[in-house]
C-alpha cells in the first residue's frame, strides 16, 4: 500500500455517536472532498437493520461521487456500499436478519417493486431505485443503516475484509461477465484490472474462458497472469486473438473503439462502469459491421447478488485486498484514482 501517512485526528467521541467520513465538497481528490464527521448513531426504522462495520470496500463509484463525476444526490452524503457488518439492531417487521448475524450492504438499496422493469425480473432498471452511499449514508463509517430486504446473509468464517469486495466489486463484475455475452469456452478481453475485473476474470477462467487482460498498470498485469490469464498487455494494445466478448472496466471512453475493434464477428463488449469519459466516434466498418455489439451495464439485481456470491462460494474465488484504516479513508480514494491498488481496497474501521 502506497503512501504511509500520518493519520488525521479523530473527532472526539462522545456517547451514542459513531464516526466516519462524508462528502463535503465535491471535486478533485487532490482537494480533500472528503470530511471527517462524528454524528449521531443511526437508528433503524421499520424493515432496517443497524450493522457495526467490520469492513468497507473502496469502489471507483465512491471516487466518481467525491470527485463530483456523480452529481450528489443529498448533501454530505457517507458513501460505501461493500459493507460487512453485525446486525446490532433490528427495526419492526425485519424477519430474515436477528441480532448478532452477519450482513452485506450493497450499492442497490431500494426499488418501488410495482415498474414495468420491477416486475420483469429488471429492478436494476427501476426509475426509483435508490443507492447506498448516494441516496443514503454508506459504508464508510462505524455503524451504518441497511435495508433489510436489500441485505445479503454472509458467512461468519470469512474475513470481513475479503467479503467486502464481493459485495460490489464482484457482483457488478458478475453482471458486466453475463452482459458480455461470453460463450461455453470462448475468448474474453478485460480492459481494466482493478477489483471488479479480477473478481470477473475467475469467474469466466472457472467456466473455462481464455481470458486476456488489457491494463496500463504492470502490476494489474502481474495479478492477471497469477490468476491464469492466457495474457496481459498494455492498455490499448491488440489482444493475441479476436475476442468473442470484452468487457471495459476502466472508465475510459477512448478504449470503447480499441475493445470494438478486437472483437470477432458478432462479439459483444459491455461497458461496466456508472461513469465514462466520451466515447470519440465509431466507424461503422471497423468497429460496428459483422453484428458486433456494443451494451452498457446499469446496477444489478438482487438475484444477480445471490447468484455471484453462490458462484464465489462454488468456486474458491480469491479476493486481493488492500486494507487500510478508516481513518485513511481520503488516502484509499487517492491510492485507487492513481492505480497504486492491488486488487480491492478495504476500509477497516477500529
Amino acid at each position: 500500500m502506497a503512501g504511509h501517512k500520518a493519520e488525521p485526528a479523530a473527532p472526539t467521541a462522545a456517547p451514542g455517536t459513531v464516526g466516519g467520513w462524508a462528502v463535503a465538497r465535491p471535486g478533485p481528490i487532490t482537494s480533500g472532498p472528503l470530511m471527517q464527521v462524528r454524528r449521531p448513531a443511526p437508528v433503524p426504522g421499520p424493515g432496517e437493520i443497524l450493522v457495526r462495520v467490520e469492513a468497507c470496500g473502496v469502489c471507483r463509484t465512491d471516487l466518481h461521487l467525491a470527485e463530483g463525476d456523480l452529481a450528489p444526490h443529498r448533501p454530505s452524503t457517507v458513501p460505501g456500499h461493500e459493507i460487512v457488518g453485525r446486525v446490532t439492531a433490528t427495526g419492526e417487521a425485519v424477519t430474515g436478519f436477528r441480532v448478532g448475524d452477519r450482513a452485506g450492504g450493497a450499492w442497490l438499496r431500494g426499488t418501488c417493486g410495482d415498474c414495468r422493469y420491477c416486475r420483469a425480473g429488471r429492478e436494476n432498471l427501476c426509475p426509483a431505485s435508490r443507492y447506498t452511499g448516494w441516496d443514503a449514508d454508506g459504508g464508510f463509517a462505524e455503524a451504518a443503516v441497511l435495508p433489510a430486504d436489500y441485505a445479503y446473509p454472509l458467512p461468519d468464517d470469512h474475513d470481513a475484509a475479503h467479503l467486502a469486495p464481493l459485495l460490489c466489486a464482484g457482483i457488478i463484475g458478475y453482471r458486466a461477465l453475463r452482459r458480455s455475452a461470453l460463450p461455453p469456452g470462448g475468448r474474453l478481453g478485460i480492459y481494466g484490472f482493478g477489483a471488479s475485473a479480477h473478481l470477473a476474470a475467475q469467474v469466466a477462467l472457472a467456466e473455462g474462458a481464455r481470458v486476456h487482460v488489457l491494463t496500463r498498470s504492470a502490476q494489474a498485469r502481474e495479478l492477471a497472469l497469477g490468476l491464469g490469464a492466457s495474457s496481459a498487455g498494455e492498455a490499448y494494445a491488440r489482444p493475441p486473438e479476436p475476442l468473442d466478448s470484452a468487457i471495459l472496466f476502466a472508465p475510459v471512453g477512448d478504449l470503447v473503439p480499441v475493445a470494438m475493434a478486437a472483437l470477432d464477428r458478432s462479439g459483444t463488449l459491455a461497458v461496466a462502469g456508472i461513469h465514462l469519459t466520451d466515447v470519440p466516434p465509431l466507424n461503422y466498418q471497423d468497429h460496428l459491421f459483422y453484428e458486433r455489439n456494443l451494451r452498457s451495464v446499469t446496477a444489478n439485481t438482487r438475484a444477480d447478488g445471490l447468484e455471484f456470491l453462490r458462484t464465489a462460494a462454488r468456486i474458491g474465488i480469491r479476493v486481493t485486498v488492500s486494507p487500510y484504516p478508516l481513518s485513511r479513508a481520503p488516502e484509499a480514494l487517492a491510492d485507487l484514482a492513481a492505480d497504486r491498488v492491488h486488487g480491492a481496497a478495504v476500509l477497516i474501521p477500529g
